[in-house]
């Protein structure tokens, strides 16, 4: 079982959280709609989503890596959940 942590932005230094941000925005995949945004806009965004409580970040001890999910997929799967 996935040993998962909520990880409360604010926990961390601007530069850290600057930094995972800009990983995650530049991750392929990484869809933000229609138009293409620049690097800065995309970790503004995120870091927007973290702020109102939409985005969640999660810290897995087993695999020691982390990802941010939306709120609700992040509940399931802090309270032993699956994701379908």
């Amino acid at each position: 079982m996935a040993d998962l942590l909520e990880i409360p932005s604010s926990r961390l230094s601007p530069e850290v959280l600057g930094a995972l941000l800009e990983e995650f925005a530049s991750r392929d995949g990484t869809d933000y709609g229609d138009r293409e945004l620049s690097l800065g806009a995309k970790v503004q965004q995120l870091r927007g989503q973290l702020d109102t409580g939409e985005l969640v970040l999660l810290y897995d001890g087993d695999s020691e890596t982390w990802d941010l999910l939306p709120r609700a997929s992040a509940r399931v799967l802090l309270s032993g959940g699956v994701l379908s």
